[in-house]
């Protein structure tokens, strides 16, 4: 799995990136067939300093993306993260499910 990380309008430190690898990392636990994550990270409004993170998973045949801010990037992160996990577990109980009507009929 190829992660690439994209910071818009600044630099990110490596300790966000360490992070960011280890939690993107993590998703292979519920799917092996992950080819790339790309994590793009921007910021909103220097006064009100809101971290937006988004994150694009390529599967074989499909994209999955999710959104998320807050004040901190790790928040950002490890929700969108979170978002990405949930919408992996659908697709394989959706195909688990067209393998089961398949075989019955």
């Amino acid at each position: 799995m190829n992660i690439q990380i994209t910071a818009r309008k600044f630099t990110a430190r490596d300790t966000l990136k360490d992070l960011i690898r280890a939690e993107v990392s993590n998703l292979q636990k519920f799917s092996d067939e992950i080819l790339d994550v790309e994590v793009v990270l921007s910021y909103q409004n220097v006064k009100d300093s809101i971290k937006e993170v988004e994150l694009i998973a390529k599967l074989p045949g499909s994209i999955l993306t999710a959104k998320d801010s807050s004040d901190e990037y790790t928040k950002s992160v490890k929700a969108a993260v979170d978002k990405i996990q949930r919408q992996i577990r659908k697709r394989k109980t959706k195909r688990e499910a067209d393998k089961k009507l398949n075989l019955e009929s």
